[in-house]
């Protein structure tokens, strides 16, 4: 099922974008930092703080791409993408698609829905080519089956 000789249910995450947003969020806050402390001349305490505010909510949503993934179990599969987390039955899944264009794979869903998975991204090369088939494989292994 996996190709590979690795486990199929292993976790899948980005590699890329994890090593790019966690070094952009240290760099923003180390940024808004040095603004808040450093900056002289005309800021008032509230400018400060504004400083430390947008670099954390910019290095949060930094830190939430960096932890994107998706789990598969033997049930399903739990997405965390930016925002939120679903975990979808196996069942449900009519198909994986990857390529075309798409920045990341996808599930077609059985209500009609459309589910992003993040963790398997193009910018990680033939990695999420290889990422995309093992979920595409677990998928066919544990989906529908005929009655």
């Amino acid at each position: 099922m996996d190709g590979g000789g690795g486990d199929p249910y292993a976790r899948f995450a980005p590699r890329r974008a994890r090593v790019v947003s966690l070094v952009l969020a240290v760099g923003v806050m180390v940024m808004c930092v040095a603004l808040a402390f450093f900056v002289t001349g005309v800021v008032q305490w509230w400018d400060r703080a504004g400083f430390l505010v947008v670099g954390a909510l910019i290095a949060w949503f930094l830190y939430r791409q960096a932890t994107v993934r998706a789990d598969p179990t033997r049930e399903g599969l739990t997405v965390r993408n930016l925002f939120d987390v679903r975990t979808v039955p196996w069942g449900d899944v009519l198909e994986v698609r990857y390529g075309g264009g798409r920045p990341w794979a996808s599930l077609e869903l059985e209500d009609g829905d459309t589910l992003g998975v993040m963790a398997v991204q193009r910018a990680d090369g033939a990695t999420a080519e290889a990422e995309a088939s093992r979920l595409a494989a677990l998928a066919a292994a544990h989906g529908r089956r005929a009655p």
